[in-house]
């Protein structure tokens, strides 16, 4: 199975359930009216794209309609997956350039967090890079180990500290190793608190700082992972986290398993921050890489 038609089965729940609505308000209007804009609207919202996105679609869907003179509701399909095309336009991809680069991936636990970095490994191991995975959620001793068994099963390094350890120093000694055996590509675990926000936000700006100290020049993404099965919640989620650090993308796990992923939209167009890679099953390679282009595709065809 190629990777759009993964990424088409995977969001198969989503389809059926959004755009069945969406396209059930579109067949049962005759015109475009006030009472067709709003009915749409509530759909959206209860499909998970929320009330903010829900309302600038719609405003944009006004505009096109003016725009193209549109009175036939059997417009609005393609008009809508236009506005949707564009709100989810991403001009930068991930900047991984640099000797090392160096991504964070921060996240509540049991989102899929410490999986996800074993998928990176693997993938860009694949690809040719050097990878080295630091431990740097040191508050739970499972995490460590579970962090260490995909090391194995993707056939990379890693560094770790005892349970308790400070994971500041954790990230200072994974910089050095990395820089000493030419890593290309350095993913750091952290541990996902968010019930006490104070202390996430002071461990990580502590771990930022090593790095700007440790790691000047380097190139520097923070991934955000979401469970994809949890709606609007991860929106929230991302709210919250978006105050503790400089997230640069988000990784959206479980989307196979969900009619919710209408809440890549919501991300994108509340908060700018853009999906960067979608889990679409269980295997070692069912994490790809985002295409708005393709998402927008997989809905709409």
């Amino acid at each position: 199975m190629g990777l759009f038609d993964k990424l088409k089965e995977g969001l198969r729940k989503t389809k059926e359930s959004m755009m069945k609505k969406v396209e059930g308000v579109i067949h049962s209007f005759t015109k475009i009216d006030e009472d067709f804009l709003e009915e749409l609207e509530e759909t959206l919202i209860m499909s998970d794209v929320g009330m903010q996105t829900a309302e600038g679609i719609i405003a944009a869907l006004r505009k096109k309609i003016k725009e193209t003179g549109a009175t036939d509701t059997g417009a609005v399909t393609g008009l809508l997956r236009e506005i949707i095309a564009e709100m989810l336009a991403e001009e930068r991809p991930l900047s991984l350039a640099t000797q090392p680069s160096i991504v964070f991936v921060i996240g509540v636990n049991g989102a899929g967090k410490t999986t996800t970095i074993g998928k990176l490994a693997a993938r860009y191991k694949a690809e040719g890079k050097k990878v080295l995975l630091g431990a740097a959620d040191t508050f739970r001793a499972a995490a460590i180990d579970q962090l260490a068994v995909w090391a194995e099963r993707s056939g990379v390094d890693m560094v770790r500290h005892q349970e308790g350890s400070d994971p500041a120093a954790v990230v200072y000694d994974s910089i050095e190793a990395a820089k000493a055996r030419g890593t290309d590509i350095l993913l750091i675990d952290t541990a996902g608190r968010l019930h006490n926000k104070k202390n996430l936000m002071a461990e990580l700006h502590k771990m930022f700082r090593i790095v700007s100290q440790k790691a000047e020049g380097c190139d520097v993404e923070v991934l955000l992972v979401l469970d994809a099965t949890t709606g609007q919640n991860a929106v929230s989620q991302a709210e919250l986290f978006k105050e503790a650090a400089d997230i640069t993308g988000i990784v959206l796990t479980k989307l196979d398993g969900t009619a919710k992923g209408g809440i890549v939209i919501a991300l994108k167009n509340q908060l700018g921050l853009p999906v960067r890679f979608v889990g679409v099953g269980e295997k070692i390679d069912d994490l790809q890489p985002f295409q708005p282009e393709d998402f927008v595709r997989a809905l709409f065809e």
